[in-house]
């Protein structure tokens, strides 16, 4: 059974002038997953969501969400999508059940269906014993959580968050990612994140895109992400064996011509190569009675990925 394709991304571009904040953009988002649009502050990530939501014009492209255009037809994607922006904003002199009654009202819903959603929403989102409580006395979490709850008040198709996890605790962390999943899994709700926190978001997403300059790098399943990003450039092997004898170079060399070897001081051998090698490199050994002490590829790992792109940002 094919996928249906909820958001569909075509050669998007947003120009400010000189600057180009998203640079041809293509991208497929499907019904029930969860996405995640990764990169650094500045990437392009918030531009590219304001387009989805009709809140500015792309140069050129176009964006649909479950078949409407966002820019042509801002209001109908207004109606089935939920935003949760990064630094999400309420009333705070009003409690959390004023709030959404207020939002629900917004979105022209009849009272008894507010305030039926209003306590199935507070319960979900775990702030039931706090919902008459002003917002203001609120932590960042119970917010965040209560950004949830509003998004949700209209029943939307299509989730948008932009950095749902940042300021918050590791427990906090946790919450928010299980209640994201929750939306995808049980509600069959498409997720959009938009972050600089690989580390958090991966955990959930069913794909991820590298984002960086205005340019998807990669996407994909995050186990495939590391030889997309760095397809061109050569995996390194850091290798510890015994013994280590004349031999040993020859054999190693023996299985790619591409292979290049150094040994440092301390008898740690690097080995160069444009594949990934482990496999035939295990068997030689084992082969020729050499006993491995320590073999890691560095090259295309999360590792490699999160250094490159994210830890600056941290």
């Amino acid at each position: 059974m094919d996928k249906n394709v909820m958001i569909e991304i075509e050669n998007l571009t947003k120009k400010y002038d000189d600057v180009i904040a998203v640079d041809h953009l293509n991208l497929d988002i499907y019904e029930g997953e969860i996405f995640g649009l990764l990169g650094p502050n500045g990437a392009g990530k918030t531009t590219t969501i304001l387009i989805l939501l009709g809140l500015t014009e792309p140069t050129a492209g176009n964006a649909t969400i479950n078949g409407y255009n966002t820019t042509k037809e801002p209001i109908h994607v207004k109606k089935i999508v939920g935003y949760l922006p990064d630094n999400v904003g309420f009333y705070e002199d009003m409690t959390a059940r004023e709030n959404l009654r207020f939002t629900g009202r917004l979105n022209n819903l009849n009272e008894k269906e507010i305030e039926s959603r209003i306590d199935s929403l507070l319960e979900r989102v775990k702030l039931v014993d706090v919902g008459d409580r002003k917002v203001a006395t609120y932590s960042r979490g119970m917010k965040q959580r209560l950004g949830i709850a509003d998004t949700l008040m209209k029943n939307p198709k299509v989730i948008i968050l932009d950095e749902p996890t940042i300021g918050l605790d590791p427990a906090g962390i946790n919450e928010m990612l299980e209640l994201i999943e929750e939306l995808a899994r049980e509600d069959n709700r498409t997720v959009l994140i938009s972050s600089h926190q690989l580390y958090q978001i991966q955990k959930i997403c069913d794909r991820v895109g590298i984002f960086v300059n205005g340019k998807l790098l990669a996407e994909g399943p995050i186990h495939t992400l590391g030889e997309k990003v760095f397809e061109d450039q050569p995996l390194t092997l850091e290798l510890n064996v015994e013994p280590i004898d004349d031999k040993l170079v020859s054999l190693i060399q023996s299985i790619s011509e591409d292979v290049n070897i150094s040994i440092d001081d301390h008898e740690k051998i690097f080995i160069k190569s444009n594949n990934d090698i482990r496999t035939p490199l295990l068997r030689i050994l084992s082969d020729n009675d050499y006993s491995v002490l320590f073999l890691k590829q560095r090259g295309r790992d999360l590792d490699d990925i999160y250094s490159r792109y994210f830890a600056g940002e941290e």
